[in-house]
């Protein structure tokens, strides 16, 4: 990266950055640049001078993420507090910053008289996140609610773009390669914000009472497959409380990895493609990854052997 690039920058942008804080499973590698962003601008302008070569990837709260032990190359761009905003634009809807979590999205609709957005309670992530990855949970998705997003191509353009040019399906988008969502437009309907905090504490109760949420995990691993949901597929196949290094499935709900304390991201990885194989051959079901994994292996070739299929 050239100095010109590093001296234009408003926000903060740190070399060799330890990725490992920043995500839930609390492991791997670091970033090889780090980008926070001062502001829209800031980030348009980045990505503009920056040499198109350089990969570029967006960190929300890191809860779907696996860093591999090896780190990410190129420039990793976390949208910090400027961005973890929500406001109200009229009686249905809200504009919400790329790094406002669900709680404060859910949160601010409330406070509004917007129902409709009380599943984003569920979801531990940013908006940016949601949108990128149709981020849903209790049978609503973001393409059920999203209108518009605004982000920063790779090259820095600065575009609009509506729901229905993201060809939304199950988990996933057709944002562009190294696209960062800088904001996004949803709408709801009229409701009483008893009613909706209501609903929302009904979600939280259920989270609390079916998934490991004090524990260090990337929340549901692999998608649902149809007819059964992923859980009763890994169920069956003898997998709950499996174990691999520091790494187990959880026993609470086993669509959950966890970092019991020292596993490693190939730790954590090679247990999910574990547990896919044994799926497969208990019932021929194809488990596809939902969390994402990204990075690079570490130079250990036992863990450059681990599959990255689905």
């Amino acid at each position: 990266m050239n100095a010109e690039t590093i001296a234009a920058v408003r926000g903060r942008l740190t070399p060799d950055a330890p990725l490992a804080p920043l995500v839930w499973f609390k492991s791997g590698g670091a970033a090889q640049w780090l980008f926070e962003p001062a502001d829209t601008d800031d980030l348009a302008d980045f990505l503009r001078r920056l040499d198109p070569a350089v990969p570029v990837m967006g960190l929300g709260l890191g809860s779907n993420l696996i860093v591999r032990d090896g780190g990410v190359p190129g420039v990793v761009v976390r949208l910090g507090k400027p961005f973890a905003t929500a406001e109200r634009l009229d009686e249905v809807t809200l504009k919400c910053g790329g790094g406002a979590s669900g709680i404060l999205v859910s949160s601010t609709a409330r406070d509004a008289g917007i129902a409709g957005l009380e599943f984003l309670r569920s979801i531990p992530g940013t908006v940016g996140g949601f949108v990128r990855m149709n981020g849903g949970a209790y049978c609503r998705e973001t393409s059920d609610v999203l209108v518009d997003c605004e982000v920063v191509l790779r090259s820095g353009e600065r575009q609009t773009l509506l729901k229905e040019a993201l060809a939304y399906s199950y988990r996933h988008s057709d944002l562009p390669e190294g696209a960062i969502v800088v904001s996004a437009t949803l709408r709801g309907m009229p409701g009483e914000p008893a009613a909706i905090q209501a609903e929302m504490d009904r979600i939280a109760a259920s989270r609390e009472e079916s998934q490991p949420l004090r524990s260090k995990t990337g929340g549901s691993t692999f998608k649902n497959p149809l007819p059964l949901k992923a859980w009763q597929a890994i169920d069956r196949a003898g997998c709950r409380g499996l174990t691999l290094g520091g790494a187990q499935v959880s026993e609470k709900h086993c669509n959950f990895l966890l970092n019991l304390g020292s596993a490693t991201s190939a730790d954590i990885e090679g247990l999910g493609e574990e547990v896919r194989r044994r799926v497969r051959k208990e019932s021929g079901i194809e488990l596809e990854w939902e969390i994402q994994r990204v990075g690079m292996f570490a130079d250990d070739a036992s863990q450059e052997c681990v599959g990255v299929k689905g």
